[in-house]
Parts: structure tokens; sequence; C-alpha cells
């Protein structure tokens, strides 16, 4: 924290005071930030009430270390009941700084302390050794069906046979393999992270059928003991390590022959920091099947870059059904329903059905409602065959010739300003389906499921081996279609381009994945529901403003009024303001409607074009942040072509995350660049562009997602009915978040210098659908200036400060 312009707890003579808190020992810096010792004592107080503290703090406000320090304090005192705490992010960068601010942490314990013990959570292509090393038949798209269908099958061989007496036989391959001399000797043990397992490179096969199990797997189950607590499978001790990092846990659990995926969930309840993500926590499957144990009244939550909770959710708690889905279930009922039926018929048994039959005789459903659950796919399928028929006969007249041209498409099932039945569960109605067909098809689901996983068993899945089953999940969606209202939830098909060869020529099959799609327009009651499990915790950004908007949309306002304290923090830049330059520049509004398409001239997009080559043209690395990639694909055209920027121009498309990270890399290397993105993408929020990596940024317009769309109407709709003011609620305040992220990435540092540049006359003016008021704590620093004045503006601020990279 060196370099920071207020401390805390130093008296004028430069002693530390007495009264120095007992958090202290737990931060992990010489001295605290006022607001940070402020925003510490505040979630301690607040979380010890069972609340929740909100925090906006500008960049460079330390909000990491205060969290930390904060939840580890709580954790640590004995007259506290916090056992854990449990960071969630949805920004990759921003995980690593947690990481990075608990090794911070633990180097600068007391001596006799013990270091705080950590865990960051992965999926499993990053951790399963035959997935990192591209052996055993596993690679990144089958790793989760594969590694699901070999647990399945290494417990079902625990039937007949020891955990032991697998991973026995796997190690006793592998020495069979090196004294043979086969190809590799010794080099045919699998290796990852460092470690060496005691198992083979190729997966290995036990019994008469030779079927296949996974050894890592086998030597977890065999280390669980008797009363089955998986902490005591762990194979290394923890409270050591501190971090314990996803390679760190591959080679010690690689090393002991041990399931290092199992491992990290055996550790999830045990260490006193857990950091991961959004889903975590959210997702209802991996609460279910992974970190449920964390969610008790013992957990400290932090949720970081909280200006995203909302809309993050919102995905996670919304649901589809492909079309393909449906067939795929219909099927896997049809694998317990048909061989029941043939032998009804024939009189002769068939393969499983006694174990089919006492499958079913341990559950509630019968035979008739599998086979009308299956009749209701069907229908549902047939339905779907007709509805996008319609929509491209009606849409795209003589489509079939034309299917590779075909557009994206989304089709309302009702209208997505007037809240009513969809269209689909009338057409249902009017078919004889019942609500009692639409509620237990979950059970039927579930129950087919087990059935296959019993009947089936271990080697009878195929060559692949994958045994992932469809209907427990599309039969949960189409309960939850039947349960749900028709005001904070939104249904449509979906139509996503693809090609399939294999589907009829005529088909729209063959040009569409398509989908039922049900959308929960409100997720602030799940939200606030699973922020009540935790005992209490902070919510934290740059960008929470204003902040009766976020209590209102994440549920908080409701735990309020339950009695959990609420306490709100808004901590604005305290680095010298001297140092910086703000503006909000009163160019024509880039809307869609104003602007018209990246092609075509016009007053607005030239205003726009000449204030981001002014600002472009200035010292040092320049972000230029635009409303979609499409229009940032116009910027950077117009930058490149431009004489007076003189820099090479960088362009972000959507992309994988590998061409993103070397995108970014290219742009902190070198002389100054220009880099263009969409405000919507992953550059312009959580990315740490400190020191001389950025110099100036730009937004351009207001990012307001497409407002045609009918499921951000049926939001807006939604929002206005829980709310008031929809637009404002749903729409707007989260297009200022995404500006206010883009032009924060400037000044992260008491000694940055740098130019932050709004664009648009509604940042900058006092008229109806002025944005001003949403610009946060350092909205008056953004100094209105017309589009003529800009320049003028900025070679006055350039020439009185120097980019520290250009400095001779």
């Amino acid at each position: 924290m060196a370099g920071a312009s207020r401390r805390h707890d130093v008296t004028a003579d430069g002693d530390e005071s007495d009264d120095r808190p007992a958090w202290r020992d737990v931060f992990g810096h010489d001295e605290p930030y006022d607001d940070q010792a402020e925003g510490i004592e505040t979630a301690v107080e607040t979380a010890r009430d069972s609340g929740f503290t909100v925090l906006e703090g500008a960049c460079g406000t330390g909000k990491t270390m205060l969290a930390l320090t904060a939840g580890i304090h709580l954790v640590r005192d004995p007259d506290s009941s916090f056992e854990r705490v449990f960071v969630l992010t949805s920004v990759k960068q921003q995980l690593r700084q947690f990481e990075a601010d608990l090794r911070t942490i633990n180097a600068n314990l007391p001596a006799d302390w013990d270091p705080v013990s950590g865990l960051t959570l992965v999926g499993k292509a990053d951790v399963c050794p035959y997935n990192r090393e591209g052996a055993g038949g596993i690679d990144d798209t089958n790793v989760y069906d594969r590694c699901e269908s070999l647990r399945e099958r290494t417990r079902g061989l625990t039937e007949d046979t020891t955990a032991g007496a697998l991973a026995a036989a796997a190690r006793s391959q592998q020495v069979g393999l090196a004294d043979s001399g086969a190809e590799g000797g010794a080099a045919s043990y699998l290796e990852s992270a460092g470690g060496q397992s005691p198992y083979p490179r190729e997966m290995p096969e036990y019994g008469p059928q030779d079927v296949e199990f996974c050894p890592f797997y086998a030597g977890f189950l065999e280390d669980l003991p008797e009363d089955g607590s998986p902490v005591e499978a762990v194979p290394f001790d923890h409270t050591t390590l501190g971090l314990v990092e996803p390679e760190d846990l591959v080679r010690l659990s690689v090393e002991a022959g041990t399931c290092p995926h199992s491992v990290m969930g055996a550790l999830l309840p045990r260490v006193e920091v857990v950091v991961g993500n959004y889903y975590h926590a959210f997702d209802p499957r991996t609460v279910e099947s992974f970190t449920g144990a964390l969610l008790d009244e013992g957990t400290f939550v932090v949720c970081d870059e909280a200006h995203m909770l909302e809309p993050r959710v919102r995905e996670l708690v919304s649901d589809a059904v492909s079309d393909t889905a449906l067939r795929d279930a219909a099927g896997e009922i049809a694998q317990v329903v048909q061989p029941l039926t043939f032998t009804e018929e024939t009189g002769r048994a068939t393969g499983p059905v006694e174990e089919i039959r006492a499958e079913l005789a341990d559950s509630s459903v019968g035979v008739e409602e599998l086979q009308r659950t299956r009749e209701l796919l069907l229908d549902l399928r047939e339905y779907l065959e007709d509805r996008v028929g319609d929509h491209l006969d009606a849409e795209h007249p003589g489509w079939r010739e034309s299917m590779p041209d075909l557009p994206d498409a989304e089709l309302p099932l009702r209208d997505p300003e007037e809240p009513s039945v969809d269209d689909l569960t009338e057409w249902a109605e009017r078919a004889g389906w019942t609500d009692a067909d639409w509620a237990r098809a979950e059970a039927v689901g579930a129950t087919v499921a087990g059935v296959l996983d019993r009947v089936e068993g271990a080697g009878e899945e195929g060559e692949e081996g994958e045994t992932r089953r469809l209907a427990p999940g599309v039969c949960r969606t189409l309960a939850a279609w039947n349960r749900v209202d028709h005001t904070e939830f939104f249904r449509q098909v979906e139509l996503e381009r693809t090609w399939n060869d294999a589907a009829p020529r005529d088909s729209w099959r063959r040009a569409y994945n398509a989908r039922f799609a049900l959308h929960n327009c409100v997720p602030g009651d799940v939200i606030g529901d699973r922020l009540g499990a935790f005992g209490g915790g902070v919510l934290m950004s740059a960008t929470l403003e204003p902040m009766d908007v976020f209590r209102a949309v994440t549920g908080l306002d409701a735990l309020a009024e339950d009695g959990r304290p609420v306490v709100e923090r808004v901590y604005g830049l305290e680095f010298p303001e001297g140092n910086r330059a703000s503006f909000a520049v009163k160019a024509p509004k880039f809307t869609y409607g104003n602007r018209g398409d990246p092609g075509e001239d016009g007053r607005v997009r030239e205003a726009h074009a000449r204030a981001m080559r002014q600002v472009a043209g200035g010292p040092g690395n320049v972000l230029v942040g635009l409303p979609s990639y499409a229009e940032a694909e116009w910027a950077a055209g117009v930058l490149r072509s431009a004489t007076d920027v003189g820099k090479p121009v960088l362009l972000d498309e959507s992309s994988v995350d590998d061409a993103t990270e070397a995108l970014k890399a290219e742009f902190f290397d070198g002389p100054p660049k220009v880099l263009v993105t969409s405000l919507r993408g992953t550059l312009t929020e959580g990315v740490d562009y400190r020191g001389d990596r950025l110099h100036a940024a730009v937004v351009c317009g207001v990012p307001i997602v497409n407002t045609a769309s009918p499921r951000t109407r049926a939001v807006r709709t939604a929002y206005d009915r829980r709310f008031g003011d929809g637009f404002r609620t749903a729409l707007l305040t989260p297009a200022v978040r995404k500006a206010r992220q883009a032009v924060g990435r400037v000044i992260r540092g008491p000694g940055e210098v740098g130019v932050r540049v709004l664009l648009d006359e509604r940042y900058a003016s006092d008229a109806w659908d002025s944005v001003g008021d949403l610009l946060g704590p350092d909205r008056e620093e953004f100094r209105p200036v017309g589009p003529e004045m800009l320049s003028f503006a900025l070679e006055r601020f350039w020439e009185g400060h120097t980019a520290p990279e250009c400095r001779e």
C-alpha cells in the first residue's frame, strides 16, 4: 500500500496508536487507507449482527484486502460464529487478486500464527489428470461426461470388490507395463502438475469384461473412513499450506493416487477461505452437487463485482430445453418402457426386464406415467416443428433455399409487455395435457435416470462410456414451465444458428438449434434468499450506485425488512485529483436510432469519430469502449484511417479467452497503442491497467442492451410492475455501470495520471434523459464540455502532465 495519501492508526509523531484494532493482525500491509480501515470495521460489526455491508469503492480503495481482512478476522475470532470466508467473483482477474491478497496476508501474519488456509474452486477439466495430460481418452470435449461415467462405473465395481482392490489393480497394470518393457517404460506413469501418479496413462480395466474405471476415484473411495467423512480422505495437511492452488491440489493428489476434484470437494467445508465464481453459490445444480456445505450461517460471504450479481444470477436461474434434449430424453424413457412393453406383448423376458421392474417398484412412478411423459416430450417436438416452420415461412419465404443465411431469432410465446399465459401452455391444455402431467414429469425424469444408471451398470454404455442423462434436467424444466408465474417469468422459443448435415435437407433442423427458454426476469428473490442463507458479509464493486436500485433488485431490501442489517458505504477516489481529467462531452446521443448503421456517415458518427480521434491521439495507451462489437469494429476502422492518432489500433472481437489474453498482452507490451472493444466484453471490467498500462479511456454512448429484444422488453415490463420504473432499474442503471467500469480502469494508484471521457450528451446535460445522477461519487468531476472544446481541454491537461512511459 506504499504511496497512499492517508493512513490510519498513526499518531502525529509517527508512533502506532495504543488502540490498535484486533483485525490489524490479519491486515496484510503496514497501514490501511482511512476508508479501508473504516470499511473493515463496518463490515466486521455489521456481520456480527448477521448483516451485510454494501460497499462502492473506487479503483485503488483496496476492496479485496478490506473484505478478506474483515472475514478472516471474524473466522479467527473465538467469540465469532463464522467458520469460513466464501469469495464470489465473476471476473478471473479479480479471483487472482483475492489469491494474491491472501498470500500477502499469510506472509505478514504474526510469527506464532498458523497460515490462513484457502482453496480456489475450479472445474473438473482444470484438475482431472487425464484431461490435463491428454491421456485416458479424455479431453476438453468429453471430460465432464466421461468423469461422471467413470465414477459411476467405479462405484458399481465396488459392489463386487473393494475400492482398494481397484486401485491396486491399476497400480499392478502399471507395474506390468514397466516390467514388460512397454514403450515409455517408467515414463508411462501418468504425471501432472509435477507429480507422478502410481497409475498408467491409459485408463485401467477390471474384471473379465475389461470394464474401464478411474483409479484416482477408486483411490479416493479407498481413503474414505467407515463414517464417510470426506475430509479424512485428504492426503495432505491443508492447515500448513496456506492457499491451495489448483496446481498444488493436482500435484499432491496425483502423487497420493487420489482424485483431485474429489479432494477439492472434501476440503471445501474445512478451509478458512474459499474463492469461487457466482455459480458456486447461485447455480442450483452446483449447490446441490458440490458447494451446498458452504451455504450456512457459519459462512462470511464476499460478493465481488457485485454490480454483475443481478444479470449473472438471472442467467443461472433461467433455464432452457433444446429440441435435441427433448428427443434424447424421450429416448431414455423408451429405454425403460420398451423392454417392459415388449415382454407383455410376447410373454418373453428380455434383457434387464426384472431389474427394471424392481427399480420401478421402489419408485413412485408407474409405466403409464413413463409412457405419457414420453408422449408429452414428442408432442413438444411436434409443436416446435410447426412453430419454427411457421415463423420461417412468414419472415423468410423461400428459406429452404437460403438456410446458410438465416439469422438467430427469438420467438416470444406471449406479448413481452402484457403478462399472460404463454402460447405453448395454452396449446398443451387444448391437446389434453394437464397440470399433473407437467408436474409429474420431474419425478419421471429422476426415476428414468436412476433406473438406467442401476440397470445398465458398469461397462454397458457403449465404446465411449458416456452416461450423462438428459431426462432429469429436461423434465425438471418442464415442471417449472408449468409451475412458475407468467409475470416475472418469460417464455419463448430461441433459434441459434448452427449446421447439421445429418438433418433432412428441407428441415430447419439443418440450420438451427431450437430451444424452449424459460427466463427468470426478476432474480432478486432468488438472490436475497441465497444471501440470507449466509451469516453475513460484504457486497462490493467500484460501481454500485444508485444504492436504492442495487438494494431493491438484489433482494437486500427484503432481508432488511426481515431484520438483517444492510449498511451502505461509498468511497470515492482518494488519489490526487490534479492527476486526472474527467470530461462529459456534449456530443449528439449515440443511439441506434440516431447513428444509423456502422457503414453510414452522418452528423452523429462524425462528432463521435472526431472526439475518439482526439482522445486516442493523446499520450500513452488508450482504451475505447463502444456499445457493441459491431460498433467497435466501426470505431477501429475510423481510428486506423486517422492521420492524427499515430499509433497501432487493436480491435477486440468476441472470442475465446486465449485470444483475449493474447490481445491484452499485446496492448500492454511495447509502444503506446489504442485498444477498441465492446463495453459488453471482458476488457472493460476486472482487468488491471495499473501503472503505465492505460492513460486514457473514452466511452462512446450509453451501452443499453437491445431494447427491441422480446426478452429485454419482458424484463423491463416485469421491473415496471415490481419496482415502478423498469427502464431505469433494469436497463439504464446497468448500462451506466458498464461505462463507469470502463473509465474506472484509468486511475489505479496515487501516482497515476490519465484522462476519462464520457462521450454522449446524456452524460453532460440536465435533460429528461440525462444519466448524470447515475455516475456515482465522483460525478461532479466529469466536467461538461462541447465537442469543439474537447481538443483544447485535452491539450491543456497533457501540457501539465506527462504519461509515465512517455517521460524522457
